[in-house]
């Protein structure tokens, strides 16, 4: 029992020495100076203990977002008004909608790369949590409504390709968000 303890210990231990040594390259270079031997070499791990932790770059690139991911959601579930429960479900749409903006902004390099890695990448576990919640307070604020193709397209805009195009083209974020609050207050 103890050698497990220890082997789960270790196992924790490099994950996180890989997850810094990624984030670390990430800031200082950007998500294209992420090569997967560098990592390995910059957290003193074996480059096979990356690719089979981490898969790939993109699998990488998700355990990096991924940290970010889980303090948003516990924000939208459980966190304070308006992001958390209390606030009417339009507001917390509202709420929502630009909390995942600045989030998707803020990462945006790491999920286009994420994104990207299979043609349905993108649909995975947060899109789906994104999604239920989406759909559920659409659900409440319109009843009647049909919910889950309306909380795709909210959810639209936050593609990374599409968003970093339109960042590109500049598009600013503002614009961005005040253009989800005339899809929210098309919404009855």
């Amino acid at each position: 029992m103890d050698a497990v303890r220890s082997e789960r210990s270790d196992a924790a231990r490099n994950r996180a020495k890989i997850l810094a040594a990624a984030a670390g390259i990430v800031a200082e270079r950007g998500v294209e100076g992420l090569a997967m031997a560098e990592v390995a070499a910059a957290a003193g791990v074996g480059v096979g203990t990356l690719y089979r932790r981490f898969g790939d770059r993109s699998g990488l690139a998700y355990a990096l977002i991924d940290e970010r991911e889980r303090e948003f959601q516990a924000a939208f579930v459980a966190g304070p008004p308006p992001l958390g429960p209390g606030a009417e479900p339009r507001v917390r749409i509202r709420a929502f909608l630009h909390a995942l903006l600045e989030r998707t902004v803020e990462q945006l390099d790491l999920l286009l790369m994420a994104e990207t890695a299979a043609p349905l990448a993108r649909f995975g576990g947060a899109y789906q949590a994104h999604h239920a919640h989406l759909a559920m307070l659409v659900a409440q604020a319109a009843p009647g409504a049909d919910a889950a193709p309306l909380a795709d397209a909210l959810l639209a805009p936050f593609a990374a390709p599409l968003l970093a195009h339109r960042l590109r083209e500049g598009v600013t974020p503002e614009r961005v968000r005040s253009a989800l609050d005339a899809l929210l207050a098309g919404i009855r």
